[in-house]
């Protein structure tokens, strides 16, 4: 049975994440096994790995390395044997090279960007940006297949990863400005979006990881 890690390091939505998946999962029939998890050996073992994320970068990252093992058990799943990889919100700031939330923070570095907090050009726009926002899909992507070309996703962020490379720029939106709402590269994907908040369109993408293979 091929085995979904969620890893499980006291992110906040960690249990809506989990649902979306199970919901998925019990919609295709495909029977993968949905673990959420602290074990290292747990993630080492599986199949595909998912990295939720709420709240600030330096507390997350923190969170995940104060799991024995957990940094060199995605390392060496994510890294070296390629294993698909989805991280959500601040699971995917995580990716970044830096993050410049409270202090200057060194992220996993799996994608070059440093996460910046949004200064929308517009004053009358709040921060966190909390809402739906229509995304502009910057290239074709398994994970965006079949979904619409400009379709919405839910958002809860303050920060999000600047500098990121065209050619790892999968989709964009606005918020008095142009940020990165998701990344990929290999088999790396990233959503400042939260695919279990966005109804339809998030449980599509779920479902197109499930079926990745990159």
């Amino acid at each position: 049975m091929s085995t979904v890690a969620i890893v499980d390091y006291g992110s906040g939505n960690l249990r809506s994440a989990a649902k979306a998946f199970e919901r998925v999962v019990a919609e295709r029939g495909s029977g993968e096994q949905v673990l959420v998890t602290a074990k290292a050996e747990d993630v080492a073992k599986a199949d595909r790995i998912v990295l939720p994320g709420v709240g600030a970068f330096a507390d997350c990252r923190a969170g995940v390395l104060a799991l024995d093992g957990m940094m060199q058990a995605l390392e060496d799943g994510v890294r070296r044997k390629g294993r698909p990889f989805l991280g959500i919100c601040v699971g995917m700031q995580l990716m970044a090279t830096i993050g410049r939330e409270n202090g200057e923070h060194v992220g996993f570095g799996w994608i070059a960007g440093a996460v910046e907090k949004l200064r929308p050009a517009d004053p009358a726009l709040k921060i966190p940006h909390i809402g739906w926002n229509r995304l502009d899909i910057a290239r074709p992507h398994a994970l965006f297949a079949g979904l619409g070309e400009r379709p919405f996703a839910y958002f809860v962020h303050s920060y999000a990863i600047a500098g990121v490379a065209e050619s790892e720029t999968a989709a964009t939106s606005d918020h008095g400005g142009r940020f990165t709402a998701a990344v990929a590269r290999d088999n790396l994907f990233g959503t400042q979006f939260h695919p279990e908040k966005s109804q339809a369109f998030g449980l599509g993408l779920i479902g197109n990881f499930l079926a990745w293979s990159p």
